[in-house]
């Protein structure tokens, strides 16, 4: 991904004559991970330049056009050739209209680093509600710069995922607190708008009290002659930025008091970072600088006096503010611009094309009910399987059990957890911004809720996946359908257990896809065709997984063919749980029991449909079991008969029951090749990586063995 800076037009990208603008993309350049693909332009070709790829633009005067627009008219000539994805713009909100005029394939990020109403291009209404729907991302040094941005725009500007705060970094250096003078620093432009005349007739009374104590100034200002002359008062003019440095670790106290709204100030954080104890005034977004200090209440004379005299006369109170300012200082260049290439790495990981597995870093908000208030009971569930495949494919997953939060969540005037439940849900996407929601039978979550975190979240995904039965004579069809179709507006992929060809009730225009029931190299780690097996067929009901027992009266249409087979196969051992006041078994337990026997019936509830079958199927094959599965369910279209045991009614599966119980090298040989066939082909990785290819509409080279493009 190739990406462009186009520096406002004056803006010298060189050590010694640097500004804010400058300094805060060579400093956050320096350690993000796109430098490699960054290119820097602008329009001051000084031999002394940053140590970045640096291209200079070379403009005439002209008297016929301003000097702004030939340099936007040149920066698009080179753009057209260079192709970079991203186009970065600092601080020239006006260049914008002539960008996207002639450049219309681009991301635009635009960094504010002024107050945007003060700037041309985004002064009005009408100004900045262009440069929001035109940028991917707008992005401002401070909390103030952003709501300055904000009056009097509407709500949907307000709430805008496109407006970030990112604030400026600075150098967070070794500092020996020893080393501290009794030193009083001011840098910056020696003029009124910097509050140079307050600090500067403060400062001269504080050195004629405190006969100890030195001052320095750091700056300078042609237009306004305000000299403040003092033996202890030095001032160096302007330094370069490493210079400015070394003063700051020796000083004590430092003091920023403008007069204007800084839209952050730089030359605090640097103070603060430097372990300086920091003056500053109330203006702008100054107070966000520093996390310890004074705040002046009023800007005057006589209050810079009393904080700085206060600062001098209680040494315990300076030193504590050194320290803290020190130690809680976290805008480093490393920490900022980790932020910013996070906005870099979003727009790069949905717009750009991308094969099998290169779709890193996504942040998937997972929603389904994970189980922890049965303590355990489910840790094979299929949340739990696709997690682990997201988190192999490189995304960070955030797990939201619904079920859980809403037990958790009931009160008196709550009764069903809903409102606790969709708070949490609105605040954890606050917290995690996610890219993409998956949500697995997550119907407690209301389309509402969705749709209006799609609103706030403009590139917010959202993809739900489904196992339970869908065929119409089935048990739940009306209750599952209803589940299914509730959130279809706001859903942007369904994947299902079942084949979608045999839905008729799905809508052709949402994207339908079957998924298998995925496996897991962790859960799935029975080798069951190596054990010597006392059993001969396992099958296991819950009649619900919320069931820890088995109820009274409890039974479905499995229980009578069970029964049937179990007349018929005399000589074969059964070990069947979840019927007949024999208990479902959970956990472990359910895998030691899987771990005696040799075959495995995947039986379904109600008719057999294309494809469907219930997550048993994953943990009877995956532990190397021989899977018995009616030949209706279509596995056919996966399996062979020497991975899988297809039967087409009870007299077939019993005579091929006693076949294969017969039969050990068959039984092995079976067993094996099948756990290996869905070990590889079915696995919750490959499962995962489709889910979030067809989310995002991604075709890559992979292929799936279940599904035809």
């Amino acid at each position: 991904m190739k990406i462009s800076i186009l520096l406002p037009l004056k803006e010298n990208f060189s050590p010694s004559y640097a500004g804010a603008v400058s300094l805060f993309i060579n400093d956050t350049l320096r350690s993000s991970k796109f430098r490699k693909n960054i290119t820097v332009f602008g329009h001051t070709n000084y031999k002394k330049k940053f140590n970045q790829k640096y291209y200079n633009i070379d403009i005439k005067k002209s008297f016929f056009s301003s000097q702004n627009k030939e340099y936007v008219k040149k920066f698009i000539e080179i753009e057209k050739k260079n192709n970079s994805q991203i186009v970065e713009l600092h601080n020239r909100p006006i260049y914008l209209k002539y960008l996207v005029r002639d450049l219309k394939k681009k991301d635009y990020i635009l960094y504010f680093h002024n107050d945007p109403l003060t700037m041309s291009g985004s002064k009005s209404i009408k100004e900045r509600s262009f440069l929001l729907n035109n940028c991917y991302r707008i992005i401002f040094n401070s909390n103030w710069s952003k709501k300055r941005f904000l009056q009097k725009m509407k709500s949907d500007a307000i709430n805008s995922e496109k407006l970030i705060v990112i604030n400026q970094s600075a150098s967070k250096n070794k500092i020996n607190f020893k080393n501290k003078k009794k030193l009083i620093t001011f840098v910056g432009k020696l003029n009124r708008s910097k509050g140079y005349d307050l600090f500067g007739n403060a400062v001269i009374k504080i050195l004629k009290k405190y006969k100890d104590w030195s001052a320095y100034v750091l700056g300078d200002e042609p237009r306004d002659k305000l000299n403040f002359k003092h033996i202890r008062l030095k001032n160096f003019g302007f330094k370069e930025h490493n210079e400015v440095i070394k003063i700051y670790k020796e000083t004590s106290i430092a003091v920023v008091c403008s007069r204007w709204d800084e839209p952050f100030g730089r030359t605090s954080l640097e103070a603060a970072a430097n372990g300086c104890a920091v003056i500053i005034s109330n203006r702008g977004g100054l107070p966000e600088t520093i996390t310890n200090g004074r705040i002046l209440k009023n800007l005057t004379v006589k209050e810079i006096y009393r904080n700085i005299e206060d600062l001098i006369k209680n040494s315990s109170i300076r030193k504590k503010y050194q320290k803290l300012s020190y130690k809680n200082f976290y805008l480093s260049h490393e920490y900022v611009s980790e932020q910013i290439d996070k906005v870099r790495n979003n727009l790069s990981k949905i717009k750009k094309p991308f094969l099998f597995n290169s779709l890193t870093n996504l942040r998937i908000l997972h929603i389904t009910n994970f189980n922890e208030r049965h303590n355990g009971r489910l840790f094979f569930n299929t949340g739990r399987r696709l997690n682990n495949g997201f988190i192999r494919l490189g995304h960070s997953v955030l797990e939201f059990s619904d079920r859980d939060i809403v037990s958790r969540g009931k009160s008196i005037k709550d009764f069903y957890g809903s409102d606790s439940l969709n708070d949490k849900l609105i605040k954890t996407c606050y917290h995690f911004k996610p890219d993409l929601i998956v949500l697995g039978h997550a119907d407690m979550i209301s389309k509402d809720i969705l749709h209006n975190l799609k609103k706030d979240y403009s590139n917010l995904k959202v993809a739900q996946w489904f196992l339970d039965p869908l065929n119409k004579n089935g048990p739940d069809f009306q209750k599952n359908k209803k589940r299914i179709l509730d959130k279809s507006d706001v859903i942007d992929s369904n994947f299902l257990t079942t084949s979608p060809d045999a839905l008729s009730f799905l809508s052709k225009d949402k994207l339908n896809y079957f998924i298998p029931n995925p496996s897991d190299q962790s859960m799935e780690t029975l080798n069951n065709f190596k054990n010597d097996c006392s059993n001969d067929v396992f099958f296991a009901l819950s009649h619900g997984v919320h069931r820890g027992q088995l109820k009274s009266r409890s039974s479905d249409d499995r229980e009578k063919f069970i029964k049937s087979l179990i007349n018929k196969c005399k000589n074969i051992r059964f070990d069947i749980f979840g019927m007949d006041n024999i208990q479902p078994i959970w956990a472990d337990q359910y895998f030691k029991n899987i771990s005696n026997s040799k075959m495995g019936l995947n039986l379904s509830r109600g008719t057999p449909i294309k494809y469907y079958s219930s997550d048993r199927i994953t943990q009877i094959i995956g532990n190397g079991l021989v899977t018995l599965i009616d030949e209706k369910t279509c596995y056919g279209d996966f399996f062979d008969n020497t991975e899988m045991v297809f039967y087409k009614n009870i007299n077939d599966l019993s005579e091929k029951i006693e076949k294969i119980s017969e039969d050990e090298k068959l039984r092995k040989t079976i067993g094996q090749k099948g756990k290996t066939k869905y070990m590889k082909y079915f696995n919750s990785t490959l499962v995962a990586d489709f889910i979030i290819n067809k989310t995002y509409d991604i075709n890559g080279t992979k292929k799936y063995l279940w599904h035809k493009p």
